[in-house]
């Protein structure tokens, strides 16, 4: 698998959970989105979205993709060369350390996209929210609903596609085909 591909995987798994509920409907086409987007927030904009995502959690979710990614690079090193595996752990360990920067890096970019999508102003009435008691209960609560809420779309999705697989071999059992 492509390391790009692999990335975007590691992010995807390690950020969907927290942020689904938040921006699901926030994702417009790139096109569309790239019209509505200014192109720079302002300092405090971005700012603002950065305490928002503190308050909320969202920087614990981000903590691991910059070890992911290592780790990652590491193990694709191992196949090829497994006698160095002592040696590229050392590697990774020292890697862990001088890209520590990485994490306040990628959640300042994370901060610019939510910068783009609210107004200084809504940022500020989130911050607001997620620090009163009821947004705390939410930033608690959310991870266990979106978790138990994704099992639940699973088990629903098996239980439909067995329904469709079923409609699809009768219909076709009609045209004089079997399945």
């Amino acid at each position: 698998m492509p390391l790009a591909t692999s990335l975007v995987t590691l992010f995807r798994a390690t950020a969907a959970a927290a942020l689904v509920a938040g921006t699901v409907g926030l994702v417009p086409a790139q096109a569309q989105a790239q019209a509505q987007q200014p192109a720079d927030p302002s300092p405090a904009a971005v700012a603002t979205a950065r305490e928002l995502i503190m308050v909320k959690g969202g920087n614990a979710v981000f903590d691991p993709i910059v070890n992911g990614v290592i780790e990652y690079v590491k193990n694709a090193f191992l196949p090829t060369n497994p006698q160095l595996g002592k040696e590229l752990g050392e590697v990774a360990l020292q890697l862990r350390k001088d890209y520590e920067s990485k994490r306040a890096e990628l959640l300042g970019e994370v901060a610019k996209v939510y910068a783009q999508k609210f107004s200084e102003a809504e940022l500020k009435e989130l911050v607001a929210f997620y620090k009163s008691p009821l947004g705390k209960k939410m930033s608690t609560e959310e991870p266990a609903v979106i978790d138990q809420g994704l099992k639940k779309a699973q088990v629903w999705a098996d239980a439909f596609s067995e329904q469709v697989m079923s409609r699809f071999r009768e219909e076709m059992k009609k045209k004089g085909h079997t399945l």
